[in-house]
């Protein structure tokens, strides 16, 4: 198999580090790589796979050491100015950003559910909200089956999605220190807040589950609404997830189908209270769903409890997998 340069921006964060944790684990065909931050971390050491490398500070020349792929764990600002940097340079891009995500030249993917969007890119392809990502896998499977006519989002999201200094606050439990990152304590709290508000009275994090799962789905008019909450559990996100169908289904077939798709993986025994947990979900690539539940209040509805590692599945593993699948491609076509 080929072997490939790889440059990962943004190699110290959350979801840079863990990043590199999933490539250790996968062994993927790598050549060579490079990490790259901002001049803040530049001269700081990573260690991967028992080799110490320098971080290098990211500057408009980074990319002319001719990378084949650069996993992008930085915020919109930096993606926008050096993602087409790398481009030109021949690299393709995977960005977890949401600066390109709703670009309708620029695919938006979960390898699971859409990969063949990826095999159409430009040089960049972009990672879904963390959010969207898990809630995509048990929703494709049930669209292909039955058909969604309408979702309603409800999420319970981890600390760790906001970053280091959100779990600064979340370990401030007397709520004695100021705080780093939220408006309000985290500690003992829920905050129906993540993102910025918007004219119409949702936040951004609500909007982009709305639309990139319609995105993600070749849907542009399906019917979605959303409310996002941020609670105090460090890591892996819950969601409700409300389905409405244009047909009936039978439960007992409805499970089979979701246990049945690449990645989820059904937990749902209530008998021995055997549901999804954001405890059990931390550390694993695959999505988690259960309390799989007729909704008695609508002819063709059902609920559904979905649990995912956010900074796992929602950022890290989704980008490495999206990359894995495009070497395998390579590969193959010579």
């Amino acid at each position: 198999m080929k072997k490939f340069n790889l440059a990962i921006v943004g190699a110290t964060g959350l979801v840079g580090m863990s990043v590199l944790k999933v490539l250790e684990e996968k062994k993927l065909p790598i050549a060579n790589i490079s990490f790259f931050a901002s001049e803040k971390s530049a001269g700081k050491e990573i260690t991967f796979f028992n080799k110490k490398y320098k971080v290098q500070e990211l500057t408009e020349k980074s990319f002319d050491q001719n990378f084949d792929f650069a996993i992008f764990a930085a915020g919109g600002t930096i993606a926008k100015k050096y993602a087409p940097l790398a481009v030109k340079n021949g690299c393709t891009v995977i960005d977890n950003s949401s600066y390109f995500r709703m670009n309708e030249n620029i695919p938006l993917v979960v390898p699971e559910v859409n990969f063949e969007d990826a095999l159409k890119n430009n040089g960049i392809i972009a990672n879904p909200n963390c959010s969207t990502i898990q809630a995509i896998l048990p929703l494709k499977a049930l669209d292909d089956k039955y058909k969604i006519k309408r979702i309603v989002f409800s999420t319970y999201q981890a600390v760790s999605g906001a970053g280091k200094n959100a779990l600064d606050d979340l370990a401030n439990t007397n709520n004695q220190k100021p705080l780093k990152k939220f408006p309000y304590p985290i500690y003992n709290n829920c905050l129906p807040h993540i993102d910025d508000f918007t004219e119409n009275g949702y936040t951004k994090e609500e909007l982009k589950m709305i639309n990139e799962t319609r995105k993600i789905l070749h849907n542009p008019n399906l019917k979605i609404t959303a409310t996002t909450v941020r609670v105090p559990v460090s890591n892996s996100h819950s969601e409700s997830i409300n389905i409405e169908f244009e047909k009936d289904f039978d439960i007992e077939d409805l499970k089979h189908t979701l246990s049945n798709f690449e990645n989820l993986i059904l937990v749902d025994d209530i008998t021995n209270n055997k549901y999804p947990m954001p405890i059990n979900a931390t550390g694993h690539d695959e999505v988690f769903v259960g309390r799989v539940r007729r909704d008695y209040s609508l002819d063709f509805g059902v609920n559904i409890w979905v649990v995912a590692d956010n900074i796992r599945k929602g950022a890290a593993s989704n980008a490495v997998q999206i990359m894995e699948k495009l070497m395998k491609e390579i590969s193959k076509n010579g």
